[in-house]
């Protein structure tokens, strides 16, 4: 018996549809997750997901892992750096990179069950933001 597969059911931009919408599950909130953690990437390295640099097995989630935490500042967007070139500040920046990173590698996780829940990321983006800014009264 042949197995045959199909993409007709697929629905989403390419890069951010996680994998197992490509095995034919359906539309999931695990599945929004891979989607925002393919997006923080995107936002902390300027890197499209089908950016030419990544074949060969190499992924935008994969690039990310391999860098963070050591070389975090050598993968993300130079420019959003530019505005803190006070050192004290700087650090504080950095820090909050290299969370946002493995907040988005923990999320674009290949398997559903290794993915962070929205609350934990949740909990923990407002925590990299109280690190940079403080507390809002």
């Amino acid at each position: 018996m042949e197995t045959q597969s199909s993409s007709i059911g697929i629905k989403g931009t390419v890069g951010y549809v996680p994998p197992e919408y490509g095995m034919g599950s359906e539309a999931s909130v695990t599945g929004d997750v891979y989607s925002f953690g393919v997006t923080l990437l995107e936002m902390c390295t300027r890197r499209r997901p089908t950016n030419c640099m990544f074949q060969g097995g190499l992924t935008l989630h994969e690039f990310c892992k391999m860098a963070s935490p050591e070389k975090v500042m050598e993968t993300v967007d130079p420019s959003l750096l530019l505005a803190w070139s006070d050192g004290r500040r700087r650090v504080k920046v950095e820090e909050c990179l290299v969370t946002v990173i493995r907040i988005g590698v923990a999320c674009s996780m290949e398997s559903p069950i290794e993915r962070m829940e929205m609350r934990d990321v949740l909990a923990k983006l407002c925590a990299a933001r109280q690190t940079l800014v403080g507390r809002l009264v």
